[in-house]
């Protein structure tokens, strides 16, 4: 199996990564104008996921984007053992160690194995770190886990080693959907520092939360709720883009 979206983060310069809830998106009136201005946006990848998607909108959403946008890595961001698909590039396969919760640490993976074994997809393991953001989120309430405190580096940054001495290649933290507080560069540098390439998202919704996540050294900065709340603001990321493009 190729590596080829894994070789994309790894060599990402602070890139931007928009997340895209396909529960959210089947309700969408204007799917289309959304396209245009994701396309404008210069993101680098598209995160589809959400804790709480059904199989037929996970997959309407993937083949929707599939059909209509080109040039952009779709990458799954699973939140149930169901969110596979062929129409997307490659899947984190997310092991959430900051909680316990068995399912979520392998159980879901378990009854995925035999479905990704048939696929394409690129299948990118990954330690999944569930920090506080300043309120209880789905991702807190569906996975029944405790998120690892803001003020605890060195339990994220043990818990995201003890995932890179498992096999796991990629490195997520991540505040949750609609986080009051993004993970501070501290925290971002405390996980950094273990050497895995590193994706950050939850909780934030400004250019100045994105470029200090980029500078305390996240390889993809991922936007969510924003988005939801303003698609316009994909105007403001391709300005960022454009200059940081121009900066590289």
């Amino acid at each position: 199996m190729t590596q080829t979206i894994y070789k994309l983060i790894v060599e990402a310069r602070k890139a931007v990564a928009v997340l895209i809830d396909p529960e959210k998106f089947f309700l969408q009136e204007d799917k289309y104008s959304f396209i245009e201005k994701l396309k404008f946006s210069r993101v680098d990848f598209l995160f589809i996921g959400g804790s709480t998607v059904s199989r037929s909108e996970f997959q309407f959403c993937i083949r929707f984007l599939k059909e209509n946008i080109s040039g952009i890595p779709l990458v799954i961001f699973p939140g149930a053992s169901h969110h596979i698909d062929d129409n997307a590039d490659a899947i984190l396969f997310l092991s959430l160690l900051s909680g316990r919760n068995p399912d979520f640490l392998i159980g879901h993976h378990i009854e995925a194995a035999e479905d990704l074994e048939k696929t394409s997809i690129e299948v990118i393991p990954t330690s999944y770190l569930l920090i506080d953001g300043g309120k209880k989120t789905s991702v807190e309430y569906v996975s029944q886990t405790t998120p690892i405190p803001q003020d605890q580096y060195g339990i994220a940054r043990k818990t995201a080693l003890a995932g890179k001495l498992q096999g796991k290649v990629l490195t997520y933290i991540d505040c949750g959907s609609g986080a009051l507080n993004p993970a501070s560069e501290k925290m971002i540098r405390s996980v950094k520092s273990v050497g895995n390439p590193l994706i950050v998202g939850g909780g934030i919704r400004s250019i100045e939360q994105i470029r200090a996540a980029h500078e305390a050294g996240a390889n993809v900065v991922v936007i969510g709720n924003k988005i939801e709340e303003d698609s316009d603001f994909l105007l403001d990321l391709s300005a960022y883009q454009k200059n940081r493009l121009n900066v590289e």
